[in-house]
């Protein structure tokens, strides 16, 4: 079984519910109202923030987290030496994504971008890219050995 395969399983029995109304009243509502325009980029930059807040030291620890704190389940779908793609995914976000053409996983992405920084201690940078047919995020984070982070 895969790392993240078993961060999944170990979590699911920890998962407390949260009304989806509330949650999303506040994350596509009132933050977009309180960021406007700006709200991708700074939701990217407090994904950031949040990822320093918390370091994790692996792939496993990652999924993890995006599972406790409700963020779907995420998964490596394809790395190479200079970048890697996870795929992130759950009933909320494919709901999300149906009810929302411009909703954004900024503050996924970001996080998923200074995690990797922290771990391969290279600057790293994160993109998203919604597949809307398949109701999954692909979250690609690039990096290049050559610009190693402070």
């Amino acid at each position: 079984m895969s790392e993240l395969a078993s961060a999944k399983s170990t979590n699911e029995d920890h998962i407390q519910s949260v009304p989806v109304f509330g949650y999303e009243l506040i994350r596509e509502v009132l933050l977009h109202d309180l960021l406007g325009n700006e709200a991708p980029e700074i939701l990217y930059w407090a994904g950031k923030r949040i990822a320093r807040m918390y370091p994790l030291e692996t792939a496993s620890q990652i999924a993890e987290f995006f599972i406790n704190a409700g963020w779907g389940n995420l998964s490596i779908s394809n790395e190479s030496k200079h970048e890697i793609e996870m795929e992130l995914s759950s009933p909320l976000i494919a709901d999300r994504c149906k009810k929302n053409n411009d909703c954004n996983f900024q503050l996924e992405a970001g996080f998923i971008a200074q995690q990797i920084e922290l771990q391969k201690e290279v600057i790293c940078e994160a993109f998203e890219h919604p597949r809307k047919k398949t109701d999954k995020i692909l979250i690609t984070v690039k990096w290049d050995k050559k610009d190693p982070a402070e």
